[in-house]
């Protein structure tokens, strides 16, 4: 009897990063929970995916801030396929206004800390509990999106943002240390300059930045790039890797001289 196919969360699915991690996990074989506030733009996805991959999909629209729902959101995700593989913590918002550190508000701080590392760091406990109630004979992961300007960069713009998504790059580590020995490998993928919805507003600036050598490959990273390093780690292609941080960046890290 064949072994049943792998099973991945993948948060923020309905954006343009998300799509291409789902589409790159269904190309893969692994079966699919879907989950953002956009249920339509969710549907749309999964039916694609089904169609073209012929895997299982799972839609499952949800707010990731709501404690009170948290728990059987998990629920809900396990019970999809009787288990969970991989989760891809891949939700994320931006910035109110893109300002100086001086002008951020309460708001737009508190709406990236809450999204990005608040709902991040609880949905990430609450799968791993549940991943290590239903242990299996092969290692799982947990796969976070943090961004490249964490790399001893600073985004002047992106203040809020930034703090968020560092505090999910530490908690990670801890993660990591606390679920390797229980078969649970946690990674971290930081993304450069990606054409997506969230950097469209900045592509001017970002543009200008890539014709100036700011990125050693010259060009704008794609959503395929990081999504196929996520499925890599979702096969377990990284053994050995804990608490891994892989830069798909184009070298934009990198202080060229």
């Amino acid at each position: 009897m064949a072994p049943p196919r792998k099973a991945a969360l993948v948060t923020g699915a309905a954006g343009g990063l998300g799509g291409a991690i789902a589409r790159d996990l269904a190309a893969r074989g692994h079966d699919l929970v879907l989950t953002d506030l956009d249920g339509d733009r969710l549907s749309d996805l999964a039916r694609a995916l089904m169609a073209d991959h012929g895997i299982a999909v799972a839609v499952l629209p949800h707010d990731l801030t709501d404690d009170a729902g948290r728990v059987g959101f998990v629920a809900r995700v396990f019970g999809a396929f009787g288990r969970l593989d991989t989760l891809v913590n891949n939700a994320g918002v931006s910035v109110l206004s893109r300002g100086d550190i001086l002008d951020v508000t309460p708001e737009s701080f508190d709406r990236c800390i809450a999204v990005n590392l608040r709902a991040q760091f609880f949905l990430t406990q609450g799968v791993a509990r549940a991943m290590i109630a239903m242990p299996v004979h092969h290692r799982r992961a947990i796969v976070s999106i943090t961004t490249v300007a964490l790399d001893h960069m600073v985004g002047t713009v992106l203040a809020e943002y930034c703090t968020s998504k560092a505090g999910l790059s530490h908690a990670l580590q801890h993660f990591a240390a606390r679920l390797v020995r229980q078969g649970i490998d946690c990674f971290e993928v930081r993304p450069g300059l990606m054409q997506t919805a969230m950097t469209a507003g900045s592509s001017a600036k970002y543009d200008a930045m890539i014709a100036a050598g700011s990125v050693p490959a010259e060009r704008w990273g794609q959503t395929a790039e990081v999504a196929q390093a996520v499925g890599a780690m979702a096969d377990g292609a990284l053994p050995y890797a804990v608490g891994q941080v892989l830069h798909i960046d184009g070298g934009f890290r990198l202080k060229s001289f």
